[in-house]
């Protein structure tokens, strides 16, 4: 399956839940009620982590920003880990960003299920 249509298909899930008045237990989003991370994908390549930080802290407090680069080149690949202070942020990241377009492109915001925050020594 291909991002954009999985795009649509969580937006479809969270719509759904939202018009049937599921509490927030029963959502799809309790399942990772362990993590305050969430995975951003379909960034743009000149995108810093002060821009992420500006995008994705409309909804919370944003403690880490892993922007991943190329080892060798240092270049961004488009993809981040961003982590809340408050693991509820990133239901509100996710609802609202997921398939939001940033900079010109349509980004892919979802929860991450375990993730660990890299070591300054890693």
């Amino acid at each position: 399956m291909n991002a954009l249509t999985q795009i649509k298909n969580t937006q479809k899930a969270t719509m759904r839940e939202i018009e049937s008045g599921m509490g927030e237990e029963a959502s799809w989003h309790a399942r990772y009620k362990h993590s305050a991370y969430v995975y951003a994908g379909g960034l743009a390549f000149n995108m810093t982590e002060g821009d992420i930080l500006a995008v994705f802290s409309q909804f919370g407090e944003v403690v880490d920003v892993n922007l991943v680069r190329d080892e060798e080149k240092g270049r961004s690949r488009g993809f981040a880990f961003i982590c809340y202070a408050d693991q509820r942020s990133t239901v509100l990241a996710v609802d609202n960003l997921n398939g939001a377009t940033v900079v010109g492109r349509t980004i892919k915001v979802d929860h991450v299920d375990d993730y660990k925050m890299k070591n300054e020594d890693d």
